[in-house]
């Protein structure tokens, strides 16, 4: 379905896992896709891969979401030579794992900067370009442990949690717009990151990390990891039309994991 021709998307964290993921998705719809990243090489080695039947217009910002400042000023530095912005994906690499008692206070400031403050840069910056528009999405890629704080991730639960808030605070605010915002929870994706989980937890219990992974799998009633690109398909949908009546909500896509509802 090409229900986004003649939308633009900024697409964070796409040259890997679910933000590239997330990219080709939109651009298979039709939008055409902002790539943000700290690489320029991976990103001008995405841009081939981005659907453009449909006509679009893809590009890239090279930017570092360890440097807010940075990043808010590549971005309107952008936005001031380009058209309005319809859809925001805000999607960053997760905090290193650790128990939060152990966490050191930099790495607190370090993760909100990171997530938190540079979500904020981005939706400051497109906001009155959507309001013009008529057509505004703002979708934080986050983790169900917004619902659930998970084991050995100290650091990530706290931002996260904090990011959730504020989205449904900004989804309040916004609502009168006709702007959604809206927070996809992955679960267990076969990324990178994944990968990186699974061998910390191997290590800090002494186990193989193919034991540690059949652990994980066990708590997944769909017993398998996510694919990025079904990830992809709910944060699509919830840019799409269809999705206009649905603002404020925290949507697991975590094969069952999550134990409440």
């Amino acid at each position: 379905m090409s229900d986004l021709v003649g939308k633009k998307a900024i697409v964070c964290g796409s040259t890997e896992g679910i933000g590239k993921a997330t990219a080709k998705k939109l651009a298979d719809k039709g939008a055409s896709v902002i790539l943000i990243a700290r690489n320029e090489q991976k990103l001008i080695n995405t841009l081939p891969e981005l659907n453009k039947n449909f006509g679009q217009k893809h590009q890239y910002i090279v930017a570092d979401f360890n440097f807010p400042y940075e990043l808010q000023v590549r971005v309107e530095e952008f936005l001031s030579e380009n058209e309005n912005i319809n859809i925001l994906i805000n999607n960053t690499g997760g905090p290193p794992g650790g128990s939060i008692h152990q966490a050191k206070t930099d790495e607190f400031i370090h993760a909100f900067n990171a997530h938190l403050i540079c979500n904020h840069v981005l939706v400051k910056a497109c906001l009155e370009g959507m309001k013009l528009s008529g057509y505004g999405r703002i979708i934080n890629i986050i983790s169900t442990s917004v619902k659930q704080p998970l084991p050995n991730l100290g650091v990530s639960n706290t931002v996260r949690g904090a990011v959730a808030s504020w989205a449904k605070t900004m989804a309040n605010e916004l609502g009168k717009y006709g702007i959604t915002v809206n927070n996809v929870l992955p679960g267990a994706t076969a990324t990178n990151r994944l990968e990186s989980i699974i061998n910390n937890k191997a290590q800090k219990l002494n186990i193989s990390p193919k034991q540690a992974t059949e652990e994980m799998l066990h708590e997944i009633p769909l017993q398998r990891f996510a694919k990025p690109e079904e990830i992809a398909a709910a944060v699509a949908f919830l840019a799409s039309p269809d999705a206009a009546y649905i603002n404020g909500i925290n949507l697991p896509v975590d094969g069952g994991r999550t134990s409440c509802l």
